[in-house]
């Protein structure tokens, strides 16, 4: 297994976002491709490493929509401030069938 500078896997670090994360060389993930997008799509996030370091991580299309989706809010200062005004208890909560369709 390759580990990092810090000599920790994905699966060592608290609060990570990868679930299951294996690791590969270069030669070894062309080898395998198909392999690793199986794996990719049932949630463990292939990582490519070319002379110790980290070059590429293989993620599911499905994950990739789901960190575009989060960065698109995150980008977005009215859905931070909602965001931070739920934390803080400011939100205004309406039932389902009150919103716009």
């Amino acid at each position: 297994m390759v580990h990092d500078q810090a000599g920790l896997t994905a699966n060592n670090v608290p609060g990570s976002i990868w679930c299951m994360s294996d690791t590969y060389q270069v030669k070894e993930a062309q080898r395998q491709l198909p392999k690793l997008l199986r794996k990719a799509e049932s949630g463990v996030i292939p990582t490519i490493w070319r002379r110790n370091k980290a070059v590429a991580h293989i993620v599911s299309a499905e994950r990739m929509s789901a960190i575009a989706e989060t960065m698109e809010i995150l980008a977005n200062p009215k859905a931070m401030k909602a965001i931070r005004d739920a934390e803080a208890g400011r939100g205004h909560f309406r039932p389902a069938r009150e919103l716009p369709e």
